[in-house]
């Protein structure tokens, strides 16, 4: 018993010593760690003094300690940012779906402005800016070596003032110039409209009002229908969506699935992460959907598309999705200012980050550029019931042949539409089969 109670006292003692041992150099290392810290910091003043001090001309110290905070931040990566009092009051207004300016989404690459999308019936998509276009100019001036804030503020302005943009487009051998009237951009999150007995919810971005948006929407068509029943199914359309509120992206999610995990966010200590989950109900009561997807498609775009795809809730076409699959929390900071810092990396139900990925297509299907004049059936193709003679076919009651005649036209309609935009039709097209074929096959 005493040996047990020494033989314990020892191993105490020893364990003391070693801890003792290990303790030391690593506390050593951390005040060092901390001396290094301190040491920069009285870089950072030295050197901001002696701008402020010889610089050839008198500078703007707020601007530039603004700078320097927007350079540690930027360095991080394309967006964590530096928010001014005007650029975070300007934030939260367009999450709330108003504001003014062109009506693009930009990120920027190397240096360069880069555009992710325009924004549906905007001034920027109306006078031909196109998502992968690189802004290089704005107003002769060039964009190289400015921050994206500094890039954006560029392209702010009056309301009526116009604006000339410098783009380079792959494709084409030389930059062009744009020009555009800048206007205030008030965005509708969600238009839904009917092709035949297809609901098409087309989501712009994802602000405050875009499940509102949906719901509603999704209501007046299943109303003008007579009833879900009448439904074929829906093509939820995520093109050049640049994303937005992540809590929308979950509610949109949500409004299709009637389980499971929608999307999980984990950041550099595990214990921060946040898991979605679905709530029970289907807005469409478990009718089929397509999900309408391009390079245009980001952000919470990625979130929803990967949410329906990993549960098999809807089939994915287009092309594949930009890749933004960062989480960034907004910090207020001193001065009414914030800071927009990426605090997590989002992944889909399977456990996959799309970060620099983005979500590829279950169809893979490009867009074909519009045809005015699209070639018409050839008008000499006859059938046997424009031989002479032919026996009429009187097996069909009037509420058959009408019947008929509608489908006739829609799919006549979904035709036309395939030369106007393609990747819509193609869905349309896969909800139509997926009916004929019945709910079994759903």
């Amino acid at each position: 018993m005493k040996k047990l109670v020494i033989a314990g006292l020892g191993g105490a003692v020893a364990g003391v010593i070693l801890a003792s041992q290990f303790a030391a150099p690593l506390l050593a290392q951390e005040q060092e760690q901390q001396r290094s810290v301190y040491e920069q910091l009285d870089l950072f003043g030295d050197v901001f003094e002696r701008i402020r001090s010889n610089y050839v001309e008198e500078v703007d110290e707020s601007a530039l300690i603004e700078a320097a905070i927007n350079g540690m931040l930027t360095s991080l990566d394309p967006h964590s940012s530096y928010l001014p009092p005007r650029d975070f009051d300007s934030m939260q207004v367009q999450t709330r779906g108003e504001f003014g300016g062109l009506g693009i989404e930009v990120t920027q690459e190397d240096g360069f402005v880069r555009v992710i999308t325009p924004m549906d019936d905007t001034p920027a998509m109306e006078a031909g800016v196109e998502a992968g276009d690189f802004i290089t100019h704005v107003d002769g001036e060039a964009l190289l070596g400015l921050t994206l804030e500094e890039a954006v503020d560029l392209m702010r302005g009056p309301v009526g003032s116009e604006i000339v943009i410098t783009v380079v487009r792959e494709g084409v051998d030389e930059p062009f110039d744009i020009s555009i009237i800048r206007d205030r951009i008030r965005l509708t999150a969600v238009r839904t409209r009917l092709e035949g007995n297809t609901a098409i919810l087309r989501v712009s971005t994802f602000n405050d009002q875009t499940y509102p948006n949906l719901e509603e929407g999704l209501s007046d068509v299943i109303a003008e229908l007579g009833g879900i029943e009448n439904l074929n199914g829906v093509v939820l359309d995520l093109r050049n969506n640049p994303g937005g509120l992540l809590t929308q992206a979950i509610r949109v999610s949500d409004a299709f699935l009637e389980q499971g995990e929608i999307v999980s966010t984990r950041g550099r200590n595990g214990a921060d992460g946040d898991r979605y989950n679905a709530t029970a109900g289907d807005l469409i009561d478990g009718l089929p959907m397509v999900v309408l997807v391009n390079g245009g498609s980001a952000s919470a775009s990625e979130i929803v598309a990967g949410a329906l795809q990993d549960h098999r809730r809807a089939v994915v076409v287009g092309t594949n999705t930009f890749g933004k699959g960062s989480v960034q929390s907004v910090m207020p900071v001193q001065g009414e200012g914030a800071i927009r810092l990426t605090t997590a990396l989002y992944y889909t139900p399977s456990g996959r980050s799309i970060q620099a990925l983005g979500v590829a297509p279950d169809i893979l299907v490009e867009q074909r550029d519009p045809v005015e004049d699209a070639p018409t059936e050839d008008r000499f193709t006859r059938s046997e019931a424009d031989l002479r003679g032919a026996l009429r076919n009187t097996t069909l009651t009037e509420d058959e042949q009408r019947l008929r005649d509608e489908e006739q036209a829609i799919a006549e309609e979904t035709a036309r539409l395939r030369n106007q935009d393609y990747q819509l039709a193609y869905a349309i097209d896969i909800l139509t089969g997926l009916n004929a074929l019945g709910p079994n096959a759903r």
